[in-house]
């Protein structure tokens, strides 16, 4: 082989490494931004990976910028989480499942008393739940069961505690708003107990009212009620 050929060769294999580079640039950023929109939380975290690329496409050298964008790139998606949201019944078994660690935390927290709560929480002929999974690795759910023709009453809302503190129960809490509302539904009412403060603070947080206690939980000291109503516009 001349040199003149093995110039062209060596141009030929940079062109080739370049395409190929690029195209795995082209097809992250597609990643990045699909995980970025399943989670807005992260928006200091997106400020920084803007400043970084910014600062990377200082570099005169190609082949250093394509090698930084890549490292930043499966630096920031490691720490994305996808946080995904399903529709569906009582019949799904992640959904009983999850129930099932519900049930054994409350008889733990409720004590005496969680023989008269278990009678008011059991799932059969529920229409209406969602779960959450985060990376499809199953972390939380929540239903809705009518109360009365215009009132959803919110039921078996869980996440696994070491899933807490992600706003996973605010995007379960949502969900579920949000069908009530396709439903025709005027609000949203809850029972949670005095014994669960974890519980409480989403609540209050995502816009729920306290009033007083409704339907069998009227005369129950351990409990307290929430309520919100529906956004959707006539």
């Amino acid at each position: 082989m001349t040199y003149d050929n093995f110039i062209w060769v060596n141009y030929a294999g940079c062109g080739v490494r370049i395409i190929f580079y690029n195209l795995i640039d082209c097809l992250q950023r597609q990643v990045f931004v699909f995980h970025f929109v399943q989670s807005l939380g992260f928006v200091l975290q997106h400020k920084s990976f803007q400043f970084l690329i910014c600062w990377v496409a200082k570099f005169k050298n190609l082949y250093w910028q394509i090698f930084l964008k890549k490292v930043i790139y499966n630096f920031v998606l490691k720490r994305l989480k996808v946080i995904k949201i399903i529709r569906t019944n009582s019949d799904n078994q992640d959904f009983i499942e999850l129930v099932k660690n519900l049930d054994a935390d409350l008889a733990e927290r409720d004590g005496n008393d969680h023989s008269f709560y278990h009678q008011f929480n059991t799932i059969d002929k529920i229409k209406h739940a969602v779960i959450a999974y985060e990376d499809n690795k199953l972390v939380g759910c929540g239903a809705i069961k009518e109360f009365t023709p215009q009132v959803m009453e919110i039921k078996r809302m869980y996440t696994l505690p070491e899933s807490r503190g992600k706003g996973i129960a605010t995007k379960i809490l949502s969900e579920l708003e949000k069908w009530a509302s396709e439903l025709s539904y005027k609000k949203c009412i809850l029972e949670t107990g005095k014994r669960q403060p974890e519980a409480i603070e989403p609540y209050k947080k995502n816009g729920y009212k306290n009033i007083s206690n409704y339907g069998q939980y009227k005369e129950i000291e351990n409990s307290i009620c929430f309520e919100k109503k529906s956004n959707k516009r006539s």
